[in-house]
């Protein structure tokens, strides 16, 4: 069955796979997929990613991390959707869990998380919010 919003779908295996104490998780893999497993590797929310080279498009692997058998992960929502898109410019980055949390962002320079797209004073598209 086709998913409209794709990386709605990442972040919801993400979550259920913590919840459910899987070691891994599975999906199909987009480079925006694997930019946000590259930041949630930097900022220690996962412990690896594996791009598999399989069929046509591919898949990523993500390996879950936890701390004395808790998901790392309390919480992962989708902030900007297909329906509803949530822009912010550099002066107004959220700040998540008064800065315990991170959010990322899709920036002209990339895909970034919060800290970096003020280091680089760039705003941009709030894909989703991690604490």
């Amino acid at each position: 069955m086709p998913v409209s919003d794709q990386i709605g779908d990442f972040i919801t295996r993400i979550r259920n796979g913590g919840s459910a104490g899987h070691n891994t998780v599975v999906a199909p893999k987009s480079n925006l997929k694997i930019n946000i497993a590259n930041i949630l590797k930097d900022q220690g929310y996962i412990e690896d990613y594996e791009v598999i080279e399989e069929g046509v498009q591919g898949k990523i692997q993500v390996k879950l991390r936890y701390y004395n058998k808790v998901h790392v992960i309390h919480e992962i929502k989708r902030a900007s959707k297909p329906g509803r898109r949530v822009y912010v410019p550099a002066d107004k980055l959220p700040r998540i869990k008064n800065g315990l949390g991170i959010a990322i962002i899709s920036t002209s320079k990339g895909i970034l998380s919060d800290k970096q797209a003020k280091a680089f004073n760039v705003g941009g598209e709030i894909i989703c919010t991690v604490w």
